[in-house]
């Protein structure tokens, strides 16, 4: 049975995931395609490597949560921290499958399974976890991407949050509306200033 809230906790999960989403995209948009596949240093990886492995992840965690283990058996993980070979669309294909995967699942989620338990390696969790557990792992990976990008980036760099030196500037124009969030704004939640 849903219990109170528990609506308005999906909601905030799924503009949360939104957010960071066009955060990862406005992180890639301004790379080039050498720029997403150069890793700063030996042994770090590079912005494509992070979106393979986002993608691979949350396809295997996300797809069929309800009735398959979220270590799906044909993932092979170890091969997600591996140079990508193929094209940028390939690459953001591969990602998008993985976060639609997330994205329908939680619009799957509603009164009538949200107390269902769900696996990852064999370890229960409830939906709650679960999904904290993936928001967690993919903040996690939207600011090594952000970092990465910022180190291999050639040219200026168009901020993500508010700009240094420009936090007085950003509250004057957005306090008491969502623009407030600047990158985490969902652009369809306009919002007005208090009187």
């Amino acid at each position: 049975m849903e219990t109170p809230g528990s609506q308005a906790w999906l909601d905030a999960m799924a503009a949360t995931a939104a957010s960071y989403r066009r955060m990862i995209d406005a992180t890639v948009d301004q790379l080039s395609d050498a720029e997403l596949h150069t890793r700063p240093a030996e042994g770090i990886n590079s912005v494509a490597i992070l979106l393979r492995h986002l993608g691979g992840n949350l396809r295997s965690r996300w797809t069929d949560l309800f009735t398959t283990d979220g270590e799906k058996p044909d993932r092979d993980r170890d091969t997600e921290f591996e140079d990508w070979e193929g094209d940028r669309a390939a690459l953001q294909a591969q990602f998008d499958t993985g976060w639609q995967a997330l994205t329908s699942a939680i619009e799957q989620i509603d009164e009538t399974n949200i107390d269902q338990p769900v696996f990852i390696r064999g370890e229960r969790h409830t939906i709650a976890q679960a999904l904290t557990r993936s928001l967690t792992h993919i903040t996690y990976h939207a600011g090594q991407i952000a970092i990465v990008a910022r180190m291999v980036h050639q040219g200026p760099w168009h901020w993500l949050t508010i700009a240094p030196g420009q936090s007085q500037q950003h509250n004057e124009r957005t306090w008491g509306t969502a623009s407030s969030r600047s990158v985490f704004e969902d652009p369809s939640q306009g919002g007005d200033k208090p009187n």
